[in-house]
């Protein structure tokens, strides 16, 4: 099974897209499932259901870290993940028009959502670029882990 179909077998069980995208790789990253899920949980739907920052490119933020990420404070090196970090952005907006869950989503500014996820129906897959989003960030996440970019 590929990282991206391994992300959206996540997402169809009931996780969030960060968690999708993060226990796929959670072998990858020294990190149990459980581990994995818990880590990521707090980062779905835009970061607590806030609609910001998409969850599943947060999660590959968190593989390109692992991957590629700083363990020192030195200056240079946290420039060359956050250069990373900046050219995964620019390829995710332009391949699904924003990083941001609420524009992704098309709620506007003004929606006011509670904490309590949808439901998860054929109806609410249906009718977002979720799926697209999460295998789009496995597979970025793929080739950060096997070197063939970046």
């Amino acid at each position: 099974m590929t990282y991206p179909e391994r992300a959206l077998d996540f997402f169809h069980q009931g996780y969030n897209c960060a968690q999708s995208v993060l226990a796929a790789f959670a072998d990858d990253l020294e990190l149990t499932v459980p581990a994995a899920l818990k880590l990521s949980s707090g980062f779905g739907a835009g970061i607590g259901r806030m609609r910001g920052v998409c969850g599943a490119f947060s999660a590959l933020a968190m593989v390109a870290g692992f991957v590629r990420g700083n363990t020192t404070p030195d200056l240079d090196d946290k420039e060359a993940i956050f250069s990373l970090i900046r050219s995964l952005a620019a390829e995710f907006e332009q391949a699904h028009g924003s990083l941001i869950c609420r524009d992704l989503l098309h709620l506007g500014n003004d929606v006011q959502e509670s904490a309590r996820p949808q439901a998860r129906t054929a109806a609410y897959y249906a009718s977002r670029p979720c799926e697209a989003c999460i295998a789009f960030c496995a597979a970025r996440g793929e080739q950060l882990l096997n070197r063939t970019a970046y």
